[in-house]
């Protein structure tokens, strides 16, 4: 392993510690999705993931990774940040004007490690699909990874690409959704239930395995054996259960804090439970 899993928890109370001095700082944000995806950019970026802080775009003989969800931008920053992308006080611009870190991550700004724009939900695994099946031309053995919201899964253009990658052998892609069981208005089981998503990936012809995403051992496992059965005929799915808010007891669980920022006292409060022996920026 390159870090311990005691090292990995370490980094990853700092990502939520930048998470929440962000969102407070503008007054605007998603620190609720962000929270509970901590664990997984941790473990796949400083980890599991081959990839090159030196940015090129094509990611030629490197990993790729594509966040679907775009929303959680403040812990795909954080991590980024964090794992030598780019300056680490940078993350202090979030939200503001001129700033590279958007509300939703975009191309235009030229900050490194985005590869999309991802403000819209829905679009992410076609892209993800796309960009291995061109790996695939250019017989390049690197993974395709990506991040999905369970609701962004009620949006359509979703299952013409889980129906696509089967069909056309698309082993090279690592798709994992963020099965929190929230959404902005509500849980998902009262806005639009997904049912069995597990059966339902199976019966499209997918690979699938379970993780606990707000377990870091248990996520590092699940995404070393995901990588093992890359090359096999099937695309994988990691349906990853976390809980909304993770590290921060009064957001844990709850749709509420889907988009919404903590006040000066929620952040002392929150801060206080996200210890880390790394530096804030």
């Amino acid at each position: 392993m390159k870090h311990t899993i005691n090292e990995l928890e370490d980094i990853a109370a700092q990502v939520r510690r930048d998470i929440v001095r962000m969102v407070h700082a503008c007054q605007s944000g998603h620190p609720g999705g962000s929270l509970g995806c901590a664990d997984f950019f941790t473990a796949l970026y400083f980890e599991v993931m081959n990839h090159n802080t030196d940015f090129k775009m094509d990611g030629k003989g490197e990993d790729l990774f594509f966040l679907s969800n775009g929303h959680i931008s403040p812990v795909f920053y954080s991590v980024l940040a964090r794992s030598g992308y780019f300056d680490v006080s940078e993350l202090a611009t979030f939200r503001k004007l001129n700033s590279r870190l958007q509300g939703h991550p975009t191309t235009h700004e030229g900050l490194p490690g985005i590869r999309i724009a991802s403000g819209s939900l829905g679009q992410g695994m076609s892209v993800a699909i796309g960009a291995a099946q061109a790996k695939k031309l250019n017989n390049d053995h690197s993974i395709v990874y990506s991040l999905h919201g369970d609701g962004e899964l009620q949006e359509g253009q979703n299952w013409e690409a889980i129906m696509y990658a089967p069909f056309n052998k698309v082993d090279n892609l690592i798709s994992t959704v963020d099965y929190n069981g929230q959404q902005i208005d509500g849980p998902t089981e009262k806005v639009l239930s997904l049912e069995n998503l597990q059966a339902k990936f199976e019966a499209f012809g997918w690979q699938v395995i379970n993780s606990d995403g707000n377990d870091m051992d248990s996520t590092v496992k699940a995404l070393h054996y995901a990588k093992s059965l890359t090359g096999k005929g099937k695309p994988i799915l990691n349906l990853m259960s976390t809980q909304m808010g993770y590290g921060v007891d009064f957001m844990m669980g709850s749709h509420k804090w889907h988009g919404v920022a903590p006040n000066n006292e929620q952040l002392a409060t929150a801060l206080a439970q996200l210890t880390s022996t790394h530096k804030d920026y």
